[in-house]
Parts: C-alpha cells; sequence; structure tokens
C-alpha cells in the first residue's frame, strides 16, 4: 500500500444536454451561458418605447410595424422642404391629418397624439381648429407648389 497512490474522485463537467434538464446545477448552466444573468435578463426585456412622447414614433416603432404591416415609414420631414420628394411628403401629412382632423387636438388641456404629430414633422402642435386649417391649407400650399416644381422637371 505505500505505492498505491490515492486518487481523487474526478470533477464531472457537464455537457449542454445535461444542463438543459431539470436537474441542471445553476452554476454549471451560468457558466456554459445557458441562464442569462439579472442584468442580462433586464436589458433584454426592456423595450424601447415604440412612440414618442413628443409625437410620432420612434426608429423602433417604425420597425414594429414593418414587421407587423409589411410597410417602410420613414420619419417626417422636419428640415425645410427643399426638395420636390419632401415637399410631397409633407403636403401629404398635413392635409391628410389637419384639413379633417379625426379627433379632439385636445384631451384634458394636453395635446393628443394627433395634434403631436405635427411636431414630429416639425411643425408647431395646434391647439384649435383654426391652427389645424392653417396646417393643412400649408399641407395645400406644398402641394401645389410641388406640382410645379414637377411640371418644370418634364418640360425641357
Amino acid at each position: 500500500m505505500a505505492n498505491s497512490k490515492i486518487s481523487k474522485p474526478k470533477k464531472h463537467v457537464s455537457t449542454k444536454s445535461e444542463l438543459t434538464t431539470k436537474n441542471a446545477s445553476s452554476r454549471d448552466a451560468k457558466r456554459h451561458g445557458l441562464v442569462k444573468t439579472t442584468t442580462e435578463s433586464a436589458a433584454s426585456h426592456r423595450k424601447r418605447p415604440a412612440k414618442d412622447p413628443e409625437g410620432g414614433l420612434t426608429a423602433e416603432g417604425r420597425k414594429m410595424f414593418a414587421r407587423r404591416e409589411g410597410s417602410h415609414l420613414r420619419p417626417g420631414v422636419k428640415g425645410p422642404t427643399d426638395t420636390p420628394e419632401k415637399m410631397r411628403r409633407k403636403g401629404s401629412f398635413l392635409r391628410r391629418h389637419f384639413a379633417n382632423p379625426r379627433g379632439p387636438l385636445q384631451r384634458d388641456g394636453k395635446p393628443t397624439r394627433l395634434a403631436l404629430s405635427a411636431h414630429a414633422w416639425g411643425e408647431p402642435v395646434p391647439k384649435t381648429m383654426e391652427d389645424a386649417r392653417r396646417l393643412a391649407a400649408k399641407g395645400k400650399k406644398l402641394l401645389e407648389l410641388y406640382q410645379k416644381t414637377k411640371g418644370q422637371a418634364r418640360k425641357p
């Protein structure tokens, strides 16, 4: 017995298939990356808001809408409407939303999502129906200007 060595029991290394069973220890599962730590799980479950509190949709909201509806939404034109495409997009938006608003512009003294959508397009938030009519008139002017520039582009 003097020559025999006492061997220590070998440490069992878990495989991923064993870790997926109910008996897997949490330490082994964490080591192999099968269980998320609290900071990882909190970050992955935290959703970015789809609606911008200042009006319109966020980039995440546009992606969500594209996945659900299959459409490609673009952010509103905030800067100057110096190209025909910007004139057409902003003019169409203003006419569509503010010529005949589909709801109130204020509720309980706060602007509604409809009114805030004007802010997302770089316009002042309308408080009254008169303000909404002014935005619709601006949209009409933009569409008329677009038609003029479109007509000039065709004529050599």
